[in-house]
């Protein structure tokens, strides 16, 4: 079982329940210790960095492919779903920025994710975000992820940004 604090347990859990449940979080690697490279103040933007890469910036428009490896897998050896959402938040906030003043700020209200298809390590995703809408106070963006190959949707992604400073109302 994972150090630190025990949980607090509701009397009314079956004791096996537990055990099942803390077994699976062990198993998942939880607990374990993040690598001295991805434990930097700022390991997340070098985690991204060496997979993500450019491919085309138009006003509206971002291009980028995604290279899935050891680093962005999940246990099953696909591409995991936090990655996912770190790319579509990373991307979408670079397609948000080609259509905004320089002055104002952005803030993530909402991001979607629809997870429909594994991306396998080795593959290359093909990641096309496009502004949907944007305004005074509201931004939009969608994001699409396609395996490089088959051409197959994967992801998609929608992200929903909040212009700063607010137009008065």
């Amino acid at each position: 079982m994972a150090t630190g604090a025990p949980a607090k347990v509701s009397p009314d859990v079956p004791r096996e329940r537990v055990e099942v449940m803390c077994r699976f979080f062990d198993n998942t690697g939880v607990s374990d210790p993040i690598p001295p490279p991805y434990a930097a103040p700022d390991g997340y933007s070098d985690l991204l960095h060496v997979s993500l890469k450019a491919d085309q910036v138009r006003r509206g428009k971002v291009s980028c492919h995604l290279s899935v490896g050891p680093p962005l897998l999940n246990t099953y050896g696909g591409l995991h779903g936090g990655a996912v959402a770190a790319v579509a938040e990373r991307v979408a906030i670079g397609c948000a920025r080609t259509v905004m003043r320089e002055d104002k700020e952005l803030f993530l209200g909402e991001l979607s994710i629809s997870y429909l298809s594994a991306a396998p390590e080795n593959s290359e995703l093909v990641i096309d975000a496009s502004v949907v809408r944007t305004g005074r106070n509201v931004t939009v963006v969608e994001v699409n992820f396609k395996l490089k190959k088959s051409e197959k949707l994967a992801f998609t992604a929608r992200a929903t940004f909040f212009n700063m400073p607010l137009a008065k109302l």
